[in-house]
């Protein structure tokens, strides 16, 4: 199946690979945007069924935003592992005003009820999402993730290929900051507390 194509967007290539990809940040951890991306408005589907979008409904002060899947061999489970982990180096007021958003890249296998077992496992607060493919693709586009399904696997199952940027969200869906992969739970940390108290 052929892959998504590589997207340039504000003078940035955010590679598309199966699990990786890595961008340089500025005083920051992240890599600052300039102009920053802007969330799409179309509604996917939370870990309770009801409609999510991240323009109307991500209110908190801070929304990192994921693109992975319950089936993801590696980088899902590190990223995931790291942003459930700065999350308990906040202190209250900060981790109040932080959430995290997880989008599966494979919504045939992570339904509703799969992704919130999953991320219970990383922290029960964090939102999870699914829906059509075409719509987490188009979710994916502002932001520079790439999505798609692979090739079978000869196990039967299939790869997903996606970015693995973790994208820093406003209120209303702009977005002006990512990191990359290898971020550590210490500079997430450090990067929220200094997002949320300039």
């Amino acid at each position: 199946m052929r892959r998504t194509v590589l997207t340039l967007l504000a003078g940035l290539l955010v590679t598309l690979t199966a699990c990786g990809g890595s961008a340089d940040g500025g005083a920051l951890h992240a890599t600052e945007l300039d102009p920053p991306f802007q969330a799409s408005s179309i509604a996917l589907t939370d870990t309770s069924g009801a409609p999510y979008s991240l323009t109307k409904d991500a209110d908190a002060d801070l929304t990192l935003v994921f693109f992975g899947y319950t089936h993801c061999p590696d980088i899902c489970q590190i990223v995931m592992g790291n942003l459930s982990s700065a999350m308990t180096r906040l202190d209250e007021a900060d981790r109040k005003r932080t959430t995290v958003v997880f989008i599966t890249t494979d919504p045939a296998r992570d339904t509703s009820s799969v992704l919130k077992t999953y991320l219970s496992h990383f922290d029960p607060s964090f939102t999870g999402l699914t829906g059509d493919l075409d719509d987490i693709v188009a979710v994916g586009k502002p932001f520079a993730v790439g999505v798609s399904q692979g090739d079978k696997l000869p196990s039967g199952g299939y790869d997903v290929t996606h970015g693995t940027t973790i994208t820093g969200m406003e209120p209303g869906g702009k977005a002006p900051e990512f990191w990359d992969q290898d971020t550590s739970s210490a500079q997430f940390a450090s990067d929220i507390h200094e997002l949320l108290n300039p």
